[in-house]
């Protein structure tokens, strides 16, 4: 259970308690090296390190980073957590499970993502692909062979892109859960917009929200 959420930290919700469930379900070995990028208040992070792996953690915002980190120490858990964006605070290493929750909404404010606050845990462009894209590209990369990308999103943004693309990668990629939840207040204030541009359906009054799975052959 995650003891602190400060404000402007995405707080643990659907998404996670999904990404959670296949987080569960992976056959980690003791000591396996675990990212869990864009970490938010460390729920995923915390999970992984309660099954006996080596955990980072990565987020852009320094509230988060401050808050994964303090959540850390109150569960007594040993997760190194780092302040940058994405991958780059860990270029160079490997590892055996990387853990994603991107931002994922479509935005129709354009392709730009806010500089700061809450929004920036979930806009991500007009399509909701410009954090996802960038993951598949560079994901595979820091993958040690066997090694697995778990990524949630909505399938507003596009899921059947994501695996596509980490097949084109070398991965093996399949969508292996999925979960359909009422609008939230975000796709709500925009589902007019949502419509008109065909992304969702007009009798459709919730979101379905996936979890890709994408391993690199051995």
């Amino acid at each position: 259970m995650i003891a602190l959420v400060p404000p402007g930290v995405y707080a643990p919700q659907e998404d996670t308690e999904l990404l959670a469930r296949a987080l569960f379900d992976e056959p980690l070995p003791p000591g396996a090296e675990v990212l869990d990028v864009g970490t938010g208040s460390g729920a995923l992070a915390l999970e992984a390190a309660r099954r006996g792996s080596r955990v980072t953690a990565v987020d852009v915002s320094w509230s988060a980073v401050w808050a994964a980190r303090l959540n850390a120490r109150l569960a007594g858990l040993p997760v190194h957590i780092r302040h940058g964006n994405l991958f780059e605070p860990v270029n160079g290493d490997t590892f055996d499970l990387i853990l994603a929750n991107p931002p994922y909404v479509p935005v129709p404010d354009g392709h730009r993502r806010p500089p700061r606050g809450a929004a920036r845990a979930w806009d991500a462009g007009g399509d909701g692909r410009m954090v996802v894209d960038r993951i598949c590209r560079e994901a595979p990369g820091l993958l040690r062979p066997g090694g697995v990308l778990l990524l949630v999103q909505s399938g507003l943004s596009g899921p059947d892109l994501t695996v596509g693309q980490l097949c084109a990668a070398g991965l093996k990629a399949a969508v292996t859960r999925r979960r359909r939840i009422a609008l939230g207040p975000v796709l709500r204030r925009r589902e007019r917009w949502l419509r008109e541009r065909g992304m969702l359906p007009a009798a459709e009054d919730k979101e379905e929200l996936v979890v890709v799975r994408a391993e690199l052959p051995v």
